[in-house]
C-alpha cells in the first residue's frame, strides 16, 4: 500500500503539474523527489506518533546504511556503476555532511553535557535549513544543458485527482499499518524496535530504490544508481528527519543509536574511497561485493 501509494501520488501530481505548465525540472526536483521519499516519511511519522522513535531513527539509519552497501553493492554485482566527478566530489561529501550533521544535532550529552540527548525542534529546522540549501544546489545543476527530464505523460483531471486521492490514501494506511506490524513483530521476536527499523522497515521502505537501481543497472545505465541513493541518503537525513524533528522532537539514544550512525558515516566514507582507489570514477564488481557483504556482516551483528 505505501509503495503503490507513493507511485500514484507522483504520477496524480504530476500529471496536474503538468496540466499548469510546471516546467520538467521542477516536477522532477519537487514533486518526483519527494514522491519517492514519501514512503520513509510515512513510515516515520506514525513511528514518532504513536511514541516509538527509535523505530523512526533506526528507519532512517538503515535505509541510508542499506541504500550504500546493499542497494550499491546489488546494484556493481550486476553491472559496474560509473560516478561522474561532480558526484564524487560535491554528492557524496553532502551525504558525509548529512550523516555527520545528523550525529552533531542528536548528541547533546556527549557534546554539551546535557541530561538527555534528542533531536529538538530547533535541530529539525537546522536541518531543514541544510535540505533548501541542497535543493538550491540541485536546482543549479539541472539547469545546465545535457540534463535528463523526467518523462512525465499527462492524464485527465480525474484520473490525476484519483491518483492523488488513492495514492494518499495508501500512504496513509499503508504507513499506519506498517508501523504496526513492524511494532508486533519486534515484540514476537524479542527484539528491540531499533533493530526492526534498522533492518525490516529500512529495507521495506528502501524498495523503490532497489528496484530502480536493479533495472537501471539491467539495463546498463547502473550509473542512474549513484545519483539515486547519494540524493536519497541526503533527503532522508535533512529533509525527513528534519520534518519529523520539526513536528515533535525526537528522543536519541545515543548509547545504541551512535554505533548505527558511525557505520552509516563508515558507508559514505566507504563509497568515496571505492570510487579513487581501485577503479577510478566506477564502483565494480569487487567492490560490489565488498558492499554486500559488508551488509551481511552488519545484519548478523545486529541480530547476535
Amino acid at each position: 500500500m505505501v509503495l503503490l501509494g507513493a507511485n500514484g501520488l507522483v504520477n496524480g501530481a504530476s500529471s496536474i503539474a503538468k496540466m499548469l505548465e510546471v516546467p520538467d525540472l521542477v516536477i522532477g526536483l519537487t514533486i518526483v523527489a519527494l514522491g519517492t521519499s514519501s514512503p520513509e516519511l510515512v513510515a516515520n511519522y506514525f513511528s514518532v506518533m504513536e511514541g516509538k522513535p527509535d523505530l523512526a531513527i533506526g528507519n532512517i539509519l538503515g535505509s541510508n546504511i542499506a541504500n550504500v552497501l546493499l542497494i550499491l553493492g546489488i546494484t556493481a554485482i550486476i553491472y559496474p556503476v560509473r560516478v561522474q566527478s561532480s558526484t564524487i566530489w560535491k554528492e557524496i561529501p553532502l551525504s558525509l555532511l548529512a550523516a555527520v550533521a545528523l550525529f552533531v544535532v542528536a548528541n547533546d550529552q556527549w557534546l554539551d553535557g546535557a541530561t538527555e540527548s534528542k533531536i529538538s525542534r530547533t535541530d529539525g529546522l537546522v536541518l531543514l535549513g541544510f535540505m533548501v540549501i541542497f535543493l538550491v544546489y540541485t536546482f543549479e545543476i539541472a539547469k545546465k544543458p545535457g540534463q535528463e527530464t523526467e518523462d512525465i505523460s499527462i492524464m485527465p483531471l480525474w484520473k490525476s485527482v484519483l491518483f492523488v486521492v488513492a495514492g494518499l490514501a495508501g500512504l496513509f494506511w499503508g504507513g499506519k499499518f506498517f508501523v504496526e506490524g513492524a511494532s508486533s513483530m519486534a515484540r514476537s521476536w524479542g527484539v528491540s524496535e531499533r533493530v526492526i527499523g534498522l533492518t525490516v522497515v529500512a529495507i521495506g521502505t528502501s524498495l523503490p530504490e532497489l528496484a530502480t537501481s536493479i533495472i537501471a543497472a539491467m539495463q546498463k545505465k547502473a550509473d542512474i544508481a549513484i545519483g539515486n541513493v547519494v540524493g536519497s541518503n541526503i533527503f532522508n537525513i535533512f529533509f525527513i528527519l528534519g520534518t519529523i524533528a520539526s513536528i515533535r522532537p525526537l528522543p536519541f539514544n545515543a548509547a545504541q543509536a551512535n554505533q548505527d550512525v558511525f557505520v552509516m558515516i563508515g558507508a559514505s566514507v566507504a563509497l568515496f574511497v571505492a570510487t579513487r582507489i581501485f577503479t577510478r570514477n566506477q564502483i565494480g564488481r569487487t567492490e560490489g561485493i565488498i558492499f554486500a557483504a559488508s551488509y551481511a556482516l552488519y545484519l548478523l551483528w545486529l541480530t547476535i
